[in-house]
């Protein structure tokens, strides 16, 4: 059963979502959602929360944004709830298989560029340069969050 568990989590590494800039260490691959940006090239600042609710939801606020392609953006986010929560940003098909891993293997560790996780009162940022347009997620990963409404869209506009 252990082997099993092993062989699946390796597997798991192995996925594309995975190795496009996600646990595989695949960061040399582009992404569709953009690539980190550099913070002196950012035009715009966007402030997000995340928390829970009183009545059990789970939430960023705001949830969506729009950008132009090319725009270089300053995530600065605070987790101003009392859980440990995720900021994940890429297109929704990567979100949705990295959210099955995640629900496998919860206490995961991540060293991606596009995401950050913080607990509960701690702030950090994401400097990321979209580079495509379209429309993308962001959402928390931790298990059960997602489903409590912890996501957004992120709308990128040709120039």
């Amino acid at each position: 059963m252990k082997t099993a568990v092993v062989a699946l989590f390796l597997a798991a590494l192995a996925t594309p979502a995975l190795a496009s800039g996600s646990h595989a260490g695949g960061h040399d691959e582009a992404m569709a959602v953009g690539e980190p940006g550099k913070k002196a090239q950012a035009t715009q600042t966007i402030r997000i929360s995340m928390k829970e609710t009183d009545d059990g939801k789970m939430i960023f606020t705001p949830n969506t944004f729009k950008v132009r392609k090319g725009q270089t953006i300053v995530f600065s986010i605070k987790n101003a709830g009392e859980l440990d929560h995720e900021f994940v940003l890429d297109q929704e098909d990567k979100i949705m298989e990295h959210k099955a891993v995640m629900e496998k293997f919860p206490e995961m560790e991540h060293d991606d560029p596009n995401a950050i996780r913080l607990a509960a009162g701690e702030s950090g940022e994401i400097v990321w340069k979209f580079t495509n347009d379209g429309t993308f997620k962001i959402a928390c990963l931790v298990p059960g969050h997602y489903d409590a409404g912890m996501h957004g869209n992120v709308t990128v506009a040709k120039k």
